[in-house]
């Protein structure tokens, strides 16, 4: 007997003490709507920022969130039922808390993502691309920082299967909204793949580019300032796909990036300037030459 159990594999008893993963048991799994966050290598103070801003500005666009109270709407001559009967009292009283339990059921809900450094907020009730576009674009005109962690924050309308097959079945409705006649609009897809290598990205693009053609064929690509932009972000075996707006103007919605003031901008890319800039700079600098000849002459 004892040596028996000597033999035992190591791992014989690894199950039962199996490390439960951040996301509590939850995964991203195909089905799933939701905010996907990347962040710099502390995922859990990215999520404790995700659920503050997502908690900000889903009170300021939905309302507080409201749970309905079972308690509550006993009538009285229930509660008199129940207090008659002390074993029915205590099953009533279990199959409330199981209740209110399913009910609570938060706005938002973190998942195990399945890649380092990305975490998914699994959103109900809401649509997550209105929510992620109206922080941005509030951010963008406040150029207030408020995270420290998240990097970007990306809206997840869909998710389906990582397989090619999967993905054109799911695309062909998913696409509708925006891209199937007599809607239309320029468009480009920017794709990214964890954890996943039997995915082509020139497949991916090539076939994704072909569904919005066939939706109507007034669909045009635009790389420099699409009206829409496709995000198709692949980890593992799940496949999340988004079609947002201004995403050249948020910055690829990148928090970080979108609050800096447009002098950063210049400074880092004198090319943007507009030709009114341009001409007043032009014009500044002949000015100064000009007092400058005059002050010579005067001497």
């Amino acid at each position: 007997e004892p040596a028996a159990r000597k033999r035992r594999p190591k791992g014989h008893f690894a199950a039962g003490r199996a490390k439960r993963p951040r996301g509590g048991g939850r995964q991203l799994e195909a089905g799933m709507r939701g905010i996907l966050i990347t962040c710099n290598m502390n995922e859990r103070k990215c999520v404790g920022e995700a659920y503050s801003l997502l908690g900000e500005y889903g009170d300021l666009l939905y309302g507080p969130e409201q749970f309905s109270d079972h308690e509550e709407r006993l009538s009285g001559s229930e509660r008199e039922e129940d207090e008659d009967d002390v074993e029915a009292a205590l099953k009533k009283e279990v199959g409330q808390i199981r209740a209110s339990t399913e009910q609570k059921l938060r706005r938002f809900q973190s998942v195990e993502s399945g890649a380092n450094n990305v975490v998914f907020i699994r959103t109900r009730g809401i649509e997550p691309e209105n929510l992620v576009h109206h922080i941005l674009k509030d951010m963008h005109a406040t150029k207030k920082k408020k995270t420290r962690v998240i990097l970007r924050m990306l809206p997840i309308s869909g998710t389906c299967k990582a397989f090619m097959e999967d993905m054109k079945k799911y695309t062909e409705t998913f696409f509708e909204p925006w891209f199937k006649a007599p809607n239309k609009g320029t468009f480009q897809i920017v794709y990214k793949a964890r954890n996943n290598s039997h995915m082509s990205r020139e497949e991916v693009i090539k076939e994704l580019a072909g569904i919005v053609g066939s939706l109507n064929p007034e669909n045009k690509v635009d790389l420099n300032n699409p009206q829409y932009t496709i995000v198709v972000e692949i980890i593992k075996n799940v496949c999340c796909l988004s079609v947002v707006k201004d995403y050249v103007l948020f910055r690829k919605y990148n928090l970080q990036e979108v609050v800096k003031s447009n002098k950063d901008d210049t400074q880092k890319n004198p090319s943007s300037l507009t030709e009114d800039q341009n001409s007043k700079v032009v014009k500044s600098e002949t000015e100064e030459k000009s007092s400058k000849e005059v002050k010579q002459e005067n001497r």
